[in-house]
This record gives structure tokens, C-alpha cells and sequence, in this order.
């Protein structure tokens, strides 16, 4: 069974407990930043005057990372949590690039670096237990559980307080679906990592492959128009020369001419 977390916003207080355990489960190093980085593979974050949300890792259920690695360094496991391969990355950074949420961050620094992003603590969830950060928190804003389960329990608070939440579960839907589901009494137009895919329902792997599928079309066309361009703009330059050999060649004849009518005077 897949699992997953909800991620209800109405309930964060932005106590940062879940950026704690983080640190503490995957030994990352203290930090000032305010960003995600190789140290910060969670980050609270505040929408102005009304609350707060979480930033991490999706874990797409069709996830970018995974179609566009060269190497399978990505892997969408069973259990739901989306991890990287360190063995077999080559350090290609596609997965940077291809991320609808731009999640994965890179050790640019580390002389030996590595892809760094939220695993949803694959190793603890796959011996039974649950990510450090839903363990954590003290308010309840971020469940673990069966993502069947998420889905309930979100459609339930929706319609216990249709007044108090938009009425709209994150996740279900958006880019094919995420093991990450969010509820909120905030529009999710107002957060950044959220909105930019909050139209986009179509897995973007399959959404990619139609488009290179068509490539071979589109350079097909572009082939035979750039041709065309070209035969225009060389006839064109052919022209021009040929005009202007036959300028020289009526001047040639002109100045030819002229010493002979100057000897006809003469005579």
C-alpha cells in the first residue's frame, strides 16, 4: 500500500519542530538558511498574516526526477516515498531541472556532491515506522498513514468545515497525483511551490513524452523551411552580383570606347 502525509495548513503554528527531526533523523548540519539545500531537506515557510506552510518533496506519483534520469538513479518505491541512488548518479542534474516543484538541491560545494532532497524517511517507513517530521509535530498539521486513508480523512474535514478550508485537496490531482496531500484555509494561489502547478492535472512524464514525440515532425518542418530561407537569401545574393558584374562590365566598355571617339576628332 502507498503511503503518504496530509498536510493540513490550518493547523501549522510554524513551531518548525518538523525542520528539527529532520536535522536529527538524516544527521544534517545547522543552519541559518531559509531555503531548501543538501542541509535543509524541509523548510517552514510564512504566508504574510496568515499562517504558515510546508516546503519539501512532493513524491510525485509519476514523478519528473525518475523519467528523466539517464542512470535510474531515482526510484518511486512501492511504499510511496520517492528516493535517490547515490551509487548510481553521475551527477547530471536533469533532476534538478525537470522537478515541477524544483525540489532537489545539489552539493555544489562538496568536492564529491550529491543530490540532497527529502526521502520521507524511506528507511523508517519501510521498517514499519514514520517520517521524523509527522512524528513530531505537536499540533497534528502533518499525518502519516495509508494515502487512501489521507484522502478520507482530508475529504472529511473538508465537509465537517466547508467555511474554514478551500475547498480543494492538493495532490490528488495535480501532476498526475502526489504522496503529499495539503489542505488548507488558504488559497494555494498564494503559495509559491504549490501554485505554479495547480492547473497542470496530467502526469508530466506523459506530458513530456508527447511532446519529444513530435520533434521528429517539428525539425522535419523546421528542415524544410530553414532550406527555403536559404535558397531566398542565396538567390538573392547571386542576383546581386550578377547586377553588379554587369555594372563593371558596362563601365569596362564605356571607358573603352572613349579613346577611340577621341582618336576619330583627331583624324
Amino acid at each position: 500500500m502507498s503511503k503518504g502525509i496530509l498536510v493540513d495548513l490550518s493547523l501549522c503554528i510554524g513551531c518548525e519542530s518538523c525542520m528539527e527531526a529532520c536535522r536529527q533523523v538524516n544527521n544534517l548540519k545547522p543552519t541559518k538558511e531559509r531555503r531548501l539545500s543538501p542541509d535543509n531537506y524541509v523548510i517552514v515557510e510564512e504566508i504574510p498574516g496568515e499562517g504558515y506552510y510546508r516546503h519539501a518533496c512532493m513524491h510525485c506519483e509519476h514523478p519528473t526526477c525518475v523519467s528523466v534520469c539517464p542512470v535510474a538513479a531515482f526510484e518511486k518505491t512501492p511504499l510511496g516515498p520517492v528516493i535517490w541512488h547515490g551509487d548510481k548518479c553521475m551527477g547530471c542534474r536533469y533532476c534538478l531541472q525537470a522537478c515541477p516543484f524544483q525540489i532537489p538541491t545539489y552539493e555544489w560545494h562538496n568536492p564529491v556532491p550529491a543530490v540532497r532532497k527529502c526521502t520521507m524517511c524511506y528507511d523508517r517507513v519501510a521498517a514499519g515506522g514514520q517520517p521524523g517530521c509527522t512524528e513530531a509535530c505537536p499540533t497534528g498539521a502533518i499525518l502519516f498513514g495509508e494515502r487512501k486513508d489521507l484522502i478520507s480523512e482530508a475529504e472529511r474535514r473538508l465537509g465537517d468545515e466547508p467555511g474554514k478550508y478551500v475547498p480543494h485537496i492538493y495532490g490528488l490531482r495535480e501532476v498526475g497525483g502526489t504522496s503529499l496531500l495539503y489542505i488548507s484555509h488558504v488559497p494555494f494561489e498564494k503559495i509559491p511551490f504549490l501554485a505554479r502547478n495547480l492547473k497542470t492535472e496530467e502526469p508530466l512524464p506523459e506530458l513530456t513524452w508527447r511532446v519529444l514525440s513530435k520533434l521528429p515532425n517539428v525539425v522535419g518542418f523546421g528542415g524544410v523551411f530553414l532550406f527555403g530561407v536559404y535558397w531566398i537569401i542565396n538567390r538573392r545574393i547571386q542576383l546581386e552580383r550578377l547586377a553588379q558584374e554587369q555594372e563593371k562590365e558596362a563601365a569596362k566598355e564605356v571607358i573603352e570606347e572613349v579613346p577611340l571617339a577621341d582618336q576619330d576628332q583627331q583624324e
